[in-house]
């Protein structure tokens, strides 16, 4: 057998493995909207930790990390700090969230801002938003992917059909199992994955240098500043660092996918256990870092969004196909799974926001959930028409993603915490910070700040002046929410 033949048929194994466990984990469930976006809302603490760790850990852990250690120096630390500070909200936030869902049956992020503003405009609009804002994020998956099945076949296959295969592949999988496969198969990503960074965060370095502290210490040697912030003369400074982790961490959970896996939950303790234990996540994070500094002693000169192919370059030049093709396997999980929620997701957006509480179309439940079926594919097509046109670095596909998610902050807090706030002062809020974003594209960090943060600070002035100025919400529909939200907990 060829290099080739072997590295992607372990691969392969690792991919076939993980779905199978999730056709099984899926099979004989009611194909109802509840079931099919959020399991029923039963998922138990521990299947809820390894779904919300497969959506949050994803290609971008296995592969951005590494690439912004390799290709940028000290500006990855913010990858590093703002998942803990978003499980801090979370613990306190993300139960008030369950709760209003619970009580109230929403299955989308658009369903919360339509109970408390009683609009369902506002709901389409956010659902609109969500959807466009996250196919940055599945492309940013099928980059990944992208990277790994070139460097697994050795340059010898088209790694571009292959993804077309794979994200397809993926996409019918979704269509036909729902929330509950995507979080039994997360069960074998999360083991692969753990697998593969503890090799490519410990092993490695060992092997080569003796350890990841000898890693570090002879990147300093050869670049004396490359690990440490700069206050000047690069769009990465300590100002952006700060805003970009302060953004970050607030839109962590207003992803759709994301979500959509806290109204999963069995039960609001569920999530706060969850919250307590997902920071274990971060020692990849750690261990990638490691790993991508590895790459840069190992294999240098690479330039751009080849930096995000470091890592596993240096596996291929030093280790044998079989396991090459067991670390790229464990990497298209890191990318599929999350895909996986991320499709369906955004298409319970369109489908219950838009299509049912804006047109009232389809009527029925079944209908509706073929429909959301049918989205998937439809989502998935999209995300590989912008992925073939559009060519950047992991990192800098997250960060679009999160500055277009961050604009819904102003109005998921004013949903809790402000009655005063309405859906006109929501909406304009919104529109002014994506006013903002697309003006200010090609300037992503003024005055040393992260675009999204300014953005967002545009957006709550907007969303107030005009909150104040438009008529107030009905009392009844803000004390309905509210007593949704707070009836277990201390009221503000």
């Amino acid at each position: 057998m060829t290099p080739t033949t072997i590295a992607l048929s372990a691969a392969g194994g690792v991919v076939i493995v993980a779905i199978a466990v999730g056709l099984i984990g899926a099979f004989r469930k009611i194909p109802s909207p509840t079931e099919y976006l959020v399991a029923g809302r039963s998922l138990g603490a521990l299947l809820l930790w390894l779904l919300l760790a497969g959506e949050i850990y994803t290609a971008f852990t296995f592969l951005g990390a590494a690439g912004w250690a390799y290709g940028k120096g000290a500006p990855v630390y913010y990858i590093l700090c703002y998942g803990p500070v978003a499980f801090i909200i979370g613990y306190f936030v993300m139960p008030l969230a369950w709760n209003v869902a619970k009580r109230l049956n929403m299955l989308t992020l658009g369903d919360l801002f339509i109970a408390r503003f009683d609009s369902k405009a506002l709901g389409a609009f956010v659902a609109l938003a969500g959807f466009v804002f996250l196919i940055p994020y599945v492309t940013l998956q099928m980059t990944g992917l992208q990277i790994l099945l070139d460097i697994a076949g050795y340059g010898t296959i088209n790694a571009q059909s292959a993804v077309f295969i794979a994200v397809i592949a993926m996409a019918v999988f979704v269509f036909v199992t729902g929330l509950r496969g995507s979080a039994w198969t997360s069960i074998v990503k999360d083991a692969a994955v753990l697998a593969g960074v503890i090799f490519a965060g410990i092993v490695m370095p060992i092997h080569f240098f003796g350890s990841p502290a000898a890693v570090v210490a002879k990147v300093e040697a050869l670049r004396p500043t490359w690990l440490t912030l700069s206050s000047t003369g690069t769009p990465y400074t300590s100002g952006w660092f700060v805003s970009t982790v302060i953004l970050n961490a607030l839109s962590f959970f207003l992803f759709p996918q994301t979500i959509m896996s806290v109204y999963s939950a069995k039960s609001a303790a569920s999530l706060r256990r969850n919250y307590v234990f997902l920071p274990l996540y971060q020692i990849m994070l750690v261990l990638m870092v490691f790993a991508g500094l590895t790459a840069l002693l190992l294999v240098p000169g690479l330039k751009g969004p080849a930096a995000d192919t470091g890592f596993m370059q240096a596996v291929a030049r030093y280790y044998p196909p079989w396991l090459l093709g067991l670390v790229a396997g464990a990497g298209c999980l890191a990318a599929l799974v999350p895909v996986s929620v991320q499709l369906l997701g955004a298409s319970g957006l369109v489908v219950k926001n838009v299509f049912g509480d804006l047109f009232s179309w389809p009527a029925s439940e079944a209908q509706r959930t073929v429909l959301m079926r049918v989205l998937v594919l439809a989502l998935a097509a999209a995300a590989l028409v912008m992925w073939a046109l559009l060519k950047t670095t992991l990192v800098e596909l997250l960060l679009i993603s999160y500055n277009g998610m961050a604009q819904f902050i102003p109005g998921f807090v004013a949903a809790f915490w402000w009655r005063r706030a309405t859906a006109w002062g929501v909406a304009a809020g919104m529109t002014a910070g994506l006013i903002v974003l697309a003006a200010a594209s090609q300037v992503p960090t003024p005055f040393g700040i992260n675009i999204g943060l300014i953005a967002l600070a545009a957006n709550a002035v907007v969303a107030v002046l005009v909150s104040f100025a438009t008529r107030p919400p009905s009392a009844q529909t803000v004390e309905r929410f509210r007593n949704a939200a707070f009836s277990d907990s201390t009221s503000p």
